[in-house]
């Protein structure tokens, strides 16, 4: 097993993290993830594993500012971390490998 490796929730919070890029706070990184999967996320799952994936190293967060709009209360932005990217390009490759060896489906 790879030193990379990441359950399917966690390679998919990371994929949207870096589609979102500086917009990626809590909220806007389920209504992406529901809205290019087709996939339900309850924000308490979501949670669980940015914090997750920001102690293994794969994230960091900073907090934004404060807003009127939502009460004084700021928001959290999450960004992949170098030791993140070079763990999504792993996985991705090892995707590929996977899929190129199946037989009769290229």
């Amino acid at each position: 097993m790879s030193k990379h490796h990441l359950g399917e929730f966690e390679e998919v919070v990371l994929l949207t993290v870096a589609i979102l890029q500086d917009e990626a706070y809590g909220i806007a990184i389920i209504d992406e993830m529901e809205k290019r999967l087709d996939r339900k996320v309850s924000i308490g799952a979501l949670q669980t594993v940015l914090r997750r994936l920001e102690k293994k190293g794969h994230l960091s967060s900073k907090l934004g500012e404060a807003t009127k709009v939502r009460g004084g209360k700021r928001k959290r932005y999450f960004s992949l971390t170098s030791y993140g990217r070079r763990t999504l390009e792993t996985t991705k490759e090892q995707r590929l490998r996977l899929w190129n060896a199946i037989p009769n489906l290229n």
